[in-house]
């Protein structure tokens, strides 16, 4: 009896087996996305489900999350506990997640079909440029790339500042963020890998020329600063360590997205960030008259690219695909830039022609010939000089002097110990001026009531020994 009870018990876990299989729980239906906070024009998410639905014949929801640290979101994926569809990594993740196979490939051979024959292929919407950088990913053998991630915004990690307190000649240099008089003034970007990249460029910057090699006002080339995007050495890790242990007693926080309220609100004066961020900051402070600037030091920086991936344990790769091709048409690219303040990775015509709405801070005549390229493979006509703005859009030279991180490997924990002990005592002194008055305050406040009680205790006492006398 119990031999046949076993037979029945599992044909029927079989037959359970083949119909959760068959219904696939919904999921075909069910597009998850995993974005960074405030990265979209979330109109664009239930519009996305009405055009798929005309271009399919499907229906699909759209559930949307989001995430601030590029190592949180990668973690998820790792583990394998999250079956997200999309995700938006930025570079050195994306190199991360393609050497050890955690992507699947978005414009196959079939799907490129597909969309051709219906004449939405909007792929070739991104600029040539940032085609060229993504390219230059670390892969794996035989692999590209350009196969295997879609750029989506792209930006600058440099410097906002207070005009009414800091000089544009000031801000142009790495310097500004060791100077004294701007102590509890400072925050920086809560990013390990923003922040270590530009601070080795300058610390090296100055190791040159104080041998010697570079003149006193000179700066690094390109060659240079792309192998030091390579550099997470012992030595050099302790040479970031070094500078960032003199910033952070000037530094009133390390801020994941505030700081560009703090700026707004004139808490700081410079702070350490994103372009994307800082046109946010610029735009927003202007409405309450308070003047903002952008810069990229001249020692050199670094330039950013977030793209959209499929990883590996997504459940529905074909809404996926459709999803971050839609991100790709250039009106939604003008709606996702004019709506998060960052720079679309689309560079046609219609974008082109929106330069002009497309300015937050204070218009400058940009060569953005680099980006802005045609279908024959020329530059668009008058890109070479044209008015932008400069923190959108950074001028050519710009570019040239900043470097693409890429994944370390390894490497990253001792990057991250750095980032932790360097992060882990930072009190500087007006906050740890703050912290003793409080405590002392608090302190004394506490023996005051205790004295008071006693006191009060004492009172009781007689009162009662009185009363007992009479």
């Amino acid at each position: 009896m119990r031999y046949l009870y076993n037979i029945v018990r599992s044909v029927a876990m079989v037959v359970i087996a083949v119909a959760m299989v068959g219904c696939d729980d919904g999921r075909s239906n069910i597009l998850k996305v995993y974005n960074w906070g405030d990265y979209i024009d979330e109109d664009l998410i239930p519009e996305f489900e009405a055009w798929y639905a005309e271009q399919t014949g499907e229906e699909v929801e759209v559930i949307y999350q989001t995430f601030d640290i590029n190592e949180v979101m990668l973690a998820k994926i790792e583990n394998g506990e999250a079956d997200f569809d999309v995700v938006c990594p930025s570079e050195y993740i994306i190199e991360r997640m393609m050497r050890n196979e955690l992507v699947k490939p978005i414009l196959t051979p079939e799907f490129e079909a597909e969309i051709n024959a219906k004449g939405i292929n909007y792929f070739g919407c991104v600029s040539p440029y940032i085609k060229e950088q993504f390219s230059l990913l670390e892969a794996p053998e035989g692999v590209d790339p350009n196969h295997y991630a879609v750029g989506y915004m792209w930006g600058t990690t440099g410097i906002l500042y207070n005009k009414a307190y800091v000089t544009r000649e000031e801000a142009q240099s790495w310097a500004l963020m060791f100077d004294d008089r701007l102590q509890d003034k400072i925050f920086v970007k809560d990013a390990f890998r923003d922040v270590y990249s530009p601070i080795l460029i300058y610390a090296k910057t100055l190791e040159a020329r104080e041998s010697g090699v570079l003149g006193e006002d000179e700066c690094l080339d390109i060659d240079t600063i792309h192998t030091l995007m390579y550099d997470s050495s012992d030595e050099s890790i302790a040479l970031v360590e070094g500078y960032l242990k003199r910033m952070k007693e000037l530094v009133a926080g390390w801020e994941a997205d505030f700081g560009k309220e703090m700026m707004t609100q004139e808490k700081a004066w410079i702070n350490l960030m994103w372009s994307g961020d800082a046109v946010w900051a610029i735009d927003e402070a202007r409405e309450v008259g308070v003047d903002l600037g952008y810069e990229v030091p001249k020692e050199g920086s670094i330039v950013w690219f977030d793209g959209w991936v499929i990883p590996k344990y997504a459940r529905n790769e074909r809404a996926a695909r459709y999803f971050i091709d839609y991100m790709c048409m250039p009106d939604n690219a003008i709606r996702n830039m004019d709506a998060t303040g960052y720079v679309s990775v689309v560079a046609t015509e219609e974008v082109y022609d929106s330069l002009e709405e497309l300015c937050y801070s204070d218009p400058e005549v940009c060569d953005l010939s680099y980006f802005f390229v045609g279908e024959d493979g020329e530059p668009l006509e008058g890109s070479e000089a044209v008015v932008a703005d400069p923190v959108l859009f950074p001028d050519r030279s710009v570019i040239a002097r900043s470097g693409v991180m890429h994944d370390s490997g390894d490497r990253t924990d001792k990057m991250l110990e750095m980032w932790s002990r360097v992060k882990g005592d930072n009190l500087s002194v007006g906050m740890l001026v703050g912290i003793i008055v409080f405590f002392t305050l608090l302190l004394v406040w506490g023996i005051w009531r205790k004295v008071d009680d006693y006191r009060t205790k004492m009172k009781l006492r007689k009162r009662r020994h009185h009363y007992t006398r009479k």
